[in-house]
């Protein structure tokens, strides 16, 4: 059995978390065993009950204080590298707040199971919801994919965080960005890296509950803006 690991990054988000966690450990493949041997929580000093609820819908949480999306991200993985039962062979990567569906699951991992990817990003073509992504973040998506076209020479339609990546591939990137640049750099260099990379559809929900870091603020808005443009820049 391929072992698959799912990595949640989350700050403040006591209202979602639970769960979201609870619908992604009781996620099931067609034959009824569960697709993932591990939920882990990247809590990015969370001042709520983000850890606990976490923590009691069953997952692991590793705590990182420094803020920042990639922060969280990191931290999770560093705590999977080194567990007792080794790193897993996929690991997936979801946001806390409810947009990304654990039914997908198996859309977003068939081509890495299937072995013709090595990279699979959920695009959210798919939305559920139509308050799912606010105009800024659908301009800002739309934006970022344009202008990596030049220089990733490949036409991504989404840098959406519901993403699926073997282990391999993900240590041969040497992920690094702490914030908002982490999706963004983490497609860049799968290809530059040469890394078979696929997009699949998926739905993609409103939040079920509290308040976007990023789309709920003007600061968060335009910080997230002016960092994937950043790194886009960084890795032409």
């Amino acid at each position: 059995m391929t072992k698959i690991s799912l990595v949640i990054p989350a700050r403040d988000e006591e209202q979602c978390i639970e769960a979201v966690v609870r619908g992604f450990v009781n996620a099931q493949d067609p034959r009824g065993t569960p697709w993932l041997d591990e939920v882990v929580v990247g809590d990015n000093g969370s001042l709520d009950a983000t850890a606990a609820r976490a923590r009691a819908a069953g997952a692991t949480v590793v705590h990182e204080p420094r803020p920042g999306y990639g922060s969280a991200c990191l931290a999770a993985l560093a705590y999977l590298r080194t567990r007792p039962q080794g790193p897993p062979a996929v690991v997936v990567f979801a946001d806390g707040d409810g947009s990304n569906d654990p039914q997908d699951l198996g859309v977003l991992l068939e081509p890495l199971l299937k072995g013709y990817a090595d990279f699979v990003i959920g695009a959210r073509s798919r939305p559920e919801d139509r308050s799912a992504m606010s105009f800024p973040q659908r301009f800002g998506n739309r934006l970022a994919c344009t202008l990596m076209r030049p220089v990733a020479h490949v036409a991504y339609q989404d840098l959406g965080p519901y993403r699926a990546i073997r282990w391999s591939a993900l240590e041969r990137l040497g992920m690094c960005d702490p914030n908002y640049g982490w999706t963004v750099e983490m497609q860049l260099k799968a290809v530059k890296a040469g890394l078979r990379v696929r997009e699949v559809l998926v739905r993609n929900h409103a939040r079920i509950g509290g308040q976007s870091k990023v789309s709920g603020t003007v600061k968060g808005v335009v910080g997230a803006g002016y960092k994937i443009i950043f790194t886009i820049l960084r890795y032409r």
